[in-house]
């Protein structure tokens, strides 16, 4: 029981720097990830926060889950599904605690920003890797893209490159039927797009390794 806690626990941490990565690139001001960028546009021309939005994308990312499970899925399918409600919440939380206590920040260069992008992507990666190890649940993101996949027998990596494009340009036509211009996606976003994978690659194989993670895993068992 203390093993599976701990596993847990380390997921919502991995959440928490998800978090603080995707509010760092907004604060950023060049742009957001391609996975935050349809909330971010909406919390910009609605009254809605970003952690709101994000807990409502999520919810109707869980309804297509189900509609991609329809007839073939079971009852692991549909467990792994309802998981992501709870970790949803607590993901759409943590953002918009990490927007109130760093939203005194007003960056003054454009070198800043591209600092604070960097620190953003580098907290993004450490949350994906902090998520992906307890092996305990997964978001609704990766889950739509999982079932996507397995039911029209698509390749996971590239399917995830087509949904991420489908957004961007997605947010690109809200924002602009709402102000006329596009909102949210710049320089910063291809960047994220591009070092996420790279960052998260080289953490998990030479820093939060699947050896170190056992490790501490057998110390918390005993």
């Amino acid at each position: 029981m203390r093993n599976l806690v701990f596993r847990y626990f380390i997921f919502v941490l991995g959440l928490y720097f998800l978090s603080l990565g995707v509010v760092l690139i907004v604060l950023s001001s060049l742009g957001t990830t391609p996975i935050s960028s349809v909330n971010y546009v909406l919390s910009l021309n609605t009254p809605l926060t970003l952690g709101t939005a994000t807990f409502i994308i999520n919810m109707l990312l869980i309804i297509g889950q189900f509609w991609l499970i329809r007839g073939v899925g079971g009852k692991k399918d549909v467990f792994e599904i309802l998981l992501q409600i709870p970790f949803s919440l607590i993901f759409s939380f943590f953002i918009d605690f990490n927007m109130a206590v760093l939203s005194g920040i007003h960056l003054s260069s454009y070198y800043l920003c591209i600092g604070v992008l960097l620190i953003g992507c580098l907290s993004q990666a450490v949350g994906v890797v902090l998520e992906l190890k307890p092996n305990v649940a997964i978001m609704s993101a990766e889950g739509f893209v999982k079932y996507a996949s397995r039911r029209y027998n698509k390749d996971f990596g590239k399917l995830k490159v087509k949904f991420d494009i489908s957004l961007v340009t997605m947010a690109a036509l809200i924002s602009l039927a709402f102000s006329g211009h596009i909102d949210g996606i710049r320089e910063g976003t291809l960047v994220a797009a591009l070092s996420t994978g790279y960052i998260v690659s080289f953490l998990s194989r030479y820093v939060i390794t699947r050896k170190h993670f056992d490790r501490l895993t057998s110390i918390v068992r005993a």
